[in-house]
């Protein structure tokens, strides 16, 4: 599966290109492509301006406790990401179609044509702030449980009668699924987990309860600014955290950011419906390994690489 052909009969491999999210910044990520390109200078240069903080010196530089800090971490993570994908576009590459991590799908609808840096990096910003803010307002954490099923873990969270709320947040892989809620409910589900036969529970270390309940005074402020751009329908299809479907239709994509932030993100599902509409190829665009990991665990025998340094956007081809 995954095979097509030329107009001659040849046949090719249809790639996409996959977006990290949260967790995958490190201090010093981006700086070859800074020093290396134009591309980068110019990027560096204009998130500074917009996000009004030297962001480039802490994404170089850190400390690891700034760059953490979801306000920084979210910014960071799409100018790297997006300037990479800018970089292979440079160089003659294109997807298929893409899809992102949680706020990697900025990064992917930036490359698809949805909007440019510039207002991809302000509604970033305004996203990051407020998911801080709401995080603040209503505290909260996120867990990854392994060794249990979707069902599972749904059972689970709909069984969870105690203070706080607690649901299924990433589901990234069919037996790795996070969830997050209030700070009890997330601790007492592991215990269950655990008593389910879990394998594994770990605690992220996050400053809210990111796709839960706990995040609706973000989805007003970020659904203001959405609501005020125009964003164009992208030139290939993204598919969307929410629906694990493609979209290009701009007012799908709006639809789609607002619902993403308290809503799961159906990773697996997404993936799986990649492969099933013809894609055998992946790359993940972006600093880390960690969607190359996921991809592997939905299916061990998959095609993806990583390219997050200038020497592998050189080094890369189809």
């Amino acid at each position: 599966m995954g095979k097509y052909t030329d107009q001659m009969g040849i046949p090719f491999m249809k790639t996409a290109w996959l977006f990290p999210g949260q967790a995958s910044q490190k201090v010093g990520m981006g700086r070859d492509l800074f020093e290396e390109s134009d591309l980068g200078k110019a990027y560096f240069e204009t998130a500074n301006d917009i996000l009004g903080t030297d962001i480039q010196s802490i994404i170089f530089d850190g400390p690891e406790e700034s760059l953490r800090q979801t306000q920084f971490t979210q910014p960071a993570i799409f100018i790297v990401s997006t300037l990479l994908g800018g970089l292979l576009r440079q160089r003659g590459h294109e997807p298929a179609a893409a899809a992102g991590h949680s706020l990697g799908e900025y990064s992917a609808l930036a490359l698809g044509g949805a909007f440019d840096f510039k207002t991809g990096l302000e509604i970033v910003k305004i996203r990051a702030l407020s998911m801080e803010k709401a995080g603040k307002m209503e505290p909260g954490t996120m867990a990854a449980i392994v060794g249990l099923d979707d069902k599972q873990i749904k059972s689970l969270c709909e069984q969870y009668n105690g203070d706080g709320v607690v649901v299924a947040a990433n589901y990234n892989s069919q037996n790795q699924i996070v969830i997050s809620g209030s700070t009890i409910a997330v601790k007492t589900l592991l215990q269950s987990a655990k008593e389910a036969g879990a394998r594994m529970t770990i605690p992220l270390n996050v400053s809210g309860a990111f796709h839960s309940p706990l995040m609706t005074s973000a989805r007003e402020a970020l659904a203001e600014k959405l609501n005020s751009l125009e964003i164009s329908d992208t030139k290939f299809p993204i598919y969307s955290n929410v629906d694990a479907k493609p979209i290009s239709k701009g007012t799908d994509i709006k639809d789609a950011l607002i619902r993403q932030l308290e809503n799961p993100v159906l990773w697996s599902e997404s993936i799986a419906n990649m492969v099933n509409n013809g894609f055998s190829s992946f790359v993940e665009v972006g600093p880390g390994k960690v969607l190359q990991g996921l991809n592997r665990r939905i299916d061990r025998k998959m095609t993806i690489i990583g390219v997050e340094t200038h020497e592998q956007v050189l080094n890369y081809h189809v």
